[in-house]
């Protein structure tokens, strides 16, 4: 059962076995454990950020392919969801027209860049996503008939999603259960299901076709593989998984505008996520996005702590001056770069590597 649900990609470290199990417990109980809206709220965005990523790391890490649209399709799936809410009430069959719509949309648009542009080389192609995405962007932010423009759209969801709704009198462990609890666990098995299945399509024949690209794209079409059906099939399935990450943002929310989903700060920290945890695995996705969301909503409290016992040091209060925050954050990347050069993921499974060979 277990071979099935992880397609065989076990961990294979004992320290990276641990660190996602304690990520996975933590997010499922973080409504028990942890108090408070912004807890809540970046533990829902790491679980959210998990499956963007683990989506960007099918197109980069396995395919070898470097897109800029990847946020694109991540605000189609967050407009689509809001447009249908606003549009059809606040319904269940709002938000799974408005995903079907959504998944239409970025099907539409993935296969065409798929198929017109995957020829051209990689630079050439990366350079033209990023000019789609600002294009969308820019077009996002004008239709204020449809998307609300610079403001965005607010909109409410289905009852059981929305945090009046109390289904039980009692607290079930010291929590009263109420929609956005509910909703947060949504988003949990959501997530967990998408993982698993990405994690089906990568060790499947058409995900070690795509490694096989990724390493030699001209040996895999020596060999009779049509490369750019591959790509193009690979940057759809990336571009439909991002989709529903962006339908599960807006659902959060609640909201959604240009600066949420569509800004180019979201592709580079997923970027920066997929280099931390590692590419080419997606145990990385999960490590990454739990430590990168973590610093960036926590390390600035860090820094004022650390400023406040500073405080007779005016050099080293400085330093540690919580504005100074994205310079530390910046800091620590460059360290996770030089210390696992090949991701965390990737760094403890050479270590496991080596310390198998040592033992045999």
């Amino acid at each position: 059962m277990m071979r099935r649900l992880f397609s065989e990609d076990f961990p294979e470290s004992r320290w990276l076995s641990a660190a996602l199990l304690l990520i996975a417990v933590l997010l499922a109980l973080a409504p028990f454990l942890f108090a408070g809206a912004k807890a809540m709220s970046v533990a829902a965005k790491i679980l959210i950020f998990i499956l963007l990523v683990a989506s960007y790391d099918l197109l980069l890490g396995y395919t070898g392919i470097v897109s800029f649209a990847h946020t694109m399709f991540f605000g189609i799936g967050a407009y689509g969801v809001a447009i249908a809410s606003i549009r059809f009430g606040e319904s269940w069959s709002a938000l799974a027209v408005g995903l079907a719509l959504a998944l239409a949309l970025s099907s539409l648009l993935s296969l065409s860049i798929g198929l017109f542009s995957l020829r051209v080389r990689a630079i050439f192609f990366a350079m033209i996503t990023l000019a789609v995405a600002s294009a969308f962007q820019t077009l996002a932010s004008q239709l204020s008939d449809i998307t609300g423009g610079e403001d965005g759209l607010t909109f409410k969801n289905p009852q059981w999603l929305s945090p009046s709704f109390e289904p039980f009198e009692t607290a079930v462990l010291g929590l009263l259960i109420d929609g956005k609890a509910l909703c947060y666990w949504l988003i949990y098995i959501v997530v967990a299901f998408m993982f698993f299945a990405l994690l089906r399509i990568v060790n499947s024949p058409f995900g070690r076709v795509l490694q096989a690209i990724r390493e030699n794209d001209f040996r895999a079409e020596a060999l009779g593989y049509r490369t750019v059906v591959y790509r193009t099939l690979s940057n759809l399935l990336s571009a439909l998984f991002a989709t529903v990450a962006g339908a599960l943002l807006a659902v959060w929310l609640r909201y959604v505008g240009p600066d949420t989903t569509l800004s180019f700060e979201i592709m580079l920290d997923v970027l920066l996520i997929v280099v931390i945890g590692g590419m080419g695995t997606l145990y990385g996705a999960v490590i990454g996005s739990a430590l990168f969301v973590v610093a960036q909503h926590y390390l600035q409290d860090l820094l004022a702590l650390a400023a406040r016992a500073l405080a007779g040091k005016p050099l080293l209060a400085d330093l540690v001056n919580p504005d100074r925050w994205l310079l530390w954050l910046g800091l620590l990347f460059v360290l996770s770069v030089y210390y696992f050069p090949s991701g965390i993921v990737g760094r403890l499974r050479d270590a496991r590597t080596k310390a198998n060979k040592r033992v045999t």
